[in-house]
């Protein structure tokens, strides 16, 4: 039982590393066979009536699927360890503290993400993702990430979401963005951090506070194809339309283990108007916290034991 769930969940992870390789081939050939056309008009048309239907459809979240995917959690042998637990979240939301769930490293594509989604209280798979705008409209994988609840990464929707109330007040953010995916690395591990302090700044204007996460292999079950024109189009659009592979050269996972570490929220002042010093100083404290949760926790873990932290 157990190497057959082993399998499913192998299959399950495939289908979202195989979608991010294959969705942006097919969508630049099938607007192609339209221009042009190809074969025939009727032939073009069925060709890129999926595509149409993606580009016409919004994307939406779906929650009832968190059981189907949970064989995930079985392949990547999946954990978590948390310093601030479920119910003081939930407790402290529900008295109107908001949160910027800030997660790094990005990888390839977040599997941590995905099966910490799956292994979490329904009431928190309504907590949304931020992410670039262009997987919100990148037909087909708007959809199929999409389940997972994505949102808008600008800074003007992120406000629009703290301003909520209960735990979809809070929003979960990449601040590494798809400058640290490019950073992913077997052998160490690379933050794309110093520079990123918007975050900072909207959580002391809106009077939010920001819970530091980490996400542990995500930069191992998958390596992704860093230089040539595939890697600075990804740049430019913001999302992966890169080569990735994992076990064997292919679109498959690597079946490492993945954990889930929440640290404890900053503390964060509310100051309508920080100045650079104020942003400085709160990004230098998280910057700390980062790298104590690595330090703290990176032995739990066989490949990670002897991996150095760099913040870029």
């Amino acid at each position: 039982m157990a190497s057959f769930q082993w399998f499913l969940g192998m299959c399950t992870a495939s289908v979202f590393s195989l979608v991010y390789l294959v969705a942006p081939t097919y969508v630049l050939t099938a607007i192609l066979s339209l221009l042009f056309q190809y074969p025939t008009r009727h032939a073009a048309l069925l060709y890129a009536a999926p595509m149409l239907m993606s580009a016409a459809i919004p994307s939406f979240g779906a929650p009832w699927m968190a059981p189907i995917l949970k064989p995930m959690l079985s392949y990547f042998d999946y954990h978590e360890e948390f310093e601030y637990s479920d119910d003081e979240l939930r407790r402290d939301a529900k008295n109107g503290k908001r949160y910027i769930i800030s997660v790094q490293p990005h990888g390839v594509i977040s599997f941590v993400g995905l099966c910490s989604w799956v292994r979490a209280p329904s009431d928190f798979r309504r907590i949304n993702t931020a992410v670039a705008r262009v997987l919100l409209a990148f037909p087909i994988l708007k959809h199929v990430m999409g389940i997972f609840g994505l949102t808008d990464a600008s800074a003007g929707n992120i406000k629009r979401i703290l301003k909520k109330s209960g735990v979809e007040g809070s929003v979960v953010l990449y601040c590494g963005g798809i400058a640290e995916l490019f950073k992913s690395c077997l052998e160490e591990e690379r933050l794309y951090l110093s520079k990123r302090k918007g975050f900072i700044k909207i959580a002391l204007r809106e009077g939010a506070d920001i819970l530091p996460c980490f996400m542990f292999g995500n930069t191992v079950v998958l390596s992704v194809l860093k230089h040539g024109p595939l890697a600075s189009l990804s740049r430019k659009l913001g999302a992966s339309v890169t080569y990735m592979w994992g076990k064997f050269y292919l679109p498959i996972p690597r079946d490492e283990m993945l954990m889930y570490v929440r640290g404890k929220p900053l503390g964060l002042p509310h100051i309508p108007e920080p100045t650079a010093e104020d942003i400085d100083k709160y990004h230098a404290l998280y910057c700390k916290e980062v790298r104590r949760l690595f330090e703290s926790y990176k032995e739990k873990l066989p490949h990670y034991k002897h991996k150095q932290l760099f913040i870029d």
